[in-house]
Protein backbone atom coordinates (compact mmCIF):
# COMPACT_ATOMS: atom_id res chain seq x y z
CA UNK A 1 0.00 0.00 0.00
CA UNK A 2 1.28 3.46 -0.84
CA UNK A 3 2.08 5.64 2.16
CA UNK A 4 -0.23 8.44 1.02
CA UNK A 5 -3.14 6.00 0.78
CA UNK A 6 -2.31 4.65 4.23
CA UNK A 7 -2.12 8.20 5.56
CA UNK A 8 -5.65 8.86 4.28
CA UNK A 9 -6.82 5.69 6.02
CA UNK A 10 -5.12 6.76 9.26
CA UNK A 11 -6.78 10.18 9.06
CA UNK A 12 -10.15 8.49 8.46
CA UNK A 13 -9.64 6.45 11.64
CA UNK A 14 -8.48 9.49 13.64
CA UNK A 15 -11.58 11.39 12.52
CA UNK A 16 -13.69 8.85 14.45
CA UNK A 17 -12.11 10.02 17.73
CA UNK A 18 -13.70 12.99 19.46
CA UNK A 19 -12.60 15.28 22.25
CA UNK A 20 -15.24 14.65 24.94
CA UNK A 21 -15.57 18.36 25.72
CA UNK A 22 -15.90 19.60 22.13
CA UNK A 23 -18.24 17.90 19.60
CA UNK A 24 -15.58 17.82 16.87
CA UNK A 25 -13.14 15.06 15.92
CA UNK A 26 -9.54 15.52 17.04
CA UNK A 27 -8.21 15.80 13.48
CA UNK A 28 -10.45 18.75 12.63
CA UNK A 29 -9.64 20.27 16.03
CA UNK A 30 -6.02 20.45 14.91
CA UNK A 31 -4.72 18.15 17.64
CA UNK A 32 -2.75 15.98 15.20
CA UNK A 33 0.52 17.70 14.34
CA UNK A 34 2.24 14.98 12.31
CA UNK A 35 1.79 11.45 10.99
CA UNK A 36 4.96 9.57 10.06
CA UNK A 37 4.76 6.24 8.27
CA UNK A 38 8.02 4.32 8.31
CA UNK A 39 9.07 1.85 5.63
CA UNK A 40 8.13 -1.10 7.88
CA UNK A 41 4.63 0.42 8.35
CA UNK A 42 5.24 1.55 11.90
CA UNK A 43 3.25 4.75 12.41
CA UNK A 44 4.35 7.57 14.68
CA UNK A 45 1.84 10.29 15.47
CA UNK A 46 2.67 13.61 17.08
CA UNK A 47 -0.32 15.19 18.76
CA UNK A 48 -1.34 17.69 21.37
CA UNK A 49 -4.33 18.32 23.60
CA UNK A 50 -6.45 21.43 23.99
CA UNK A 51 -4.70 22.02 27.32
CA UNK A 52 -2.08 20.25 29.46
CA UNK A 53 -4.78 19.76 32.12
CA UNK A 54 -7.15 18.03 29.69
CA UNK A 55 -9.10 15.32 31.54
CA UNK A 56 -8.39 12.83 28.73
CA UNK A 57 -4.62 13.43 28.71
CA UNK A 58 -4.01 9.73 29.35
CA UNK A 59 -6.86 8.10 27.47
CA UNK A 60 -7.03 10.15 24.24
CA UNK A 61 -3.46 9.43 23.01
CA UNK A 62 -3.93 5.78 23.98
CA UNK A 63 -7.16 5.63 21.97
CA UNK A 64 -5.40 7.11 18.92
CA UNK A 65 -2.55 4.62 19.25
CA UNK A 66 -4.94 1.69 19.64
CA UNK A 67 -7.29 2.56 16.77
CA UNK A 68 -4.48 3.36 14.31
CA UNK A 69 -2.78 0.12 15.38
CA UNK A 70 -5.90 -1.80 14.35
CA UNK A 71 -5.44 -0.84 10.68
CA UNK A 72 -4.45 -4.13 9.09
CA UNK A 73 -1.25 -3.00 7.36
CA UNK A 74 0.05 -0.99 10.33
CA UNK A 75 2.82 -2.89 12.07
CA UNK A 76 2.93 -0.78 15.24
CA UNK A 77 1.55 2.62 16.17
CA UNK A 78 2.87 5.07 18.72
CA UNK A 79 1.75 8.51 19.86
CA UNK A 80 3.97 11.23 21.20
CA UNK A 81 2.29 14.05 23.08
CA UNK A 82 3.63 17.59 22.82
CA UNK A 83 2.55 21.02 23.93
CA UNK A 84 4.96 22.84 21.65
CA UNK A 85 3.45 24.69 19.99
CA UNK A 86 0.50 24.93 22.35
CA UNK A 87 -2.92 24.34 20.81
CA UNK A 88 -5.00 27.42 20.03
CA UNK A 89 -8.36 27.96 18.37
CA UNK A 90 -6.47 29.08 15.27
CA UNK A 91 -5.67 25.40 14.66
CA UNK A 92 -9.33 24.53 14.09
CA UNK A 93 -10.17 23.52 10.53
CA UNK A 94 -12.90 25.35 8.64
CA UNK A 95 -15.11 22.29 9.15
CA UNK A 96 -14.59 22.45 12.92
CA UNK A 97 -15.27 26.19 13.00
CA UNK A 98 -18.53 25.68 11.14
CA UNK A 99 -19.49 22.79 13.44
CA UNK A 100 -18.86 24.99 16.47
CA UNK A 101 -20.72 27.98 14.96
CA UNK A 102 -17.60 30.12 14.84
CA UNK A 103 -18.20 31.37 11.27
Amino acid sequence: MEKRILEKEIIKVIKTIYDPEIPVDIYELGLIYDIKILDNYDVNILMTLTSPNCPVAESLPAEVEEKVGLIEIVNKSSVDLTFDPPWTKDMLSEEAMMELGMY
